[in-house]
């Protein structure tokens, strides 16, 4: 094998690499606060990520106990569009590696 087909072979490698760490799908949290109704927890969640009720209130409750829940496993734009969403709508989320 010549140098310039290792170093190809190489490239090949690294790049794939690198594509299947971008293709990762990236979590979207909720964290837990002080003043948020549980109540509007459930809503939001059912209204932006369309949980039936059991769901979202398990979620909700997994915030409120444990001060954090995974609501979303995405594609990171899509995950941070999810993010802003639940900004916009006073949650505090973050995106975590999944």
């Amino acid at each position: 094998m010549s140098a310039t087909n290792e170093l190809a072979v190489k490239e090949t490698g690294a790049d794939r690499r690198q594509d299947e760490r971008r293709d990762r799908p990236w979590q979207v949290v909720v964290w837990n606060d002080p003043v948020t109704l549980m109540s509007y927890v459930v809503f939001v969640f059912r209204r932006l990520f369309g949980f039936d009720l059991p769901t979202a209130t398990k979620l909700m409750l997994q915030v409120h106990n444990e001060g954090k829940a995974v609501v979303a496993t995405e594609p990171r734009e899509r995950a941070e569009v999810a993010v802003a969403q639940l900004h916009a709508h006073g949650l505090q989320a973050t995106l975590a590696r999944d």
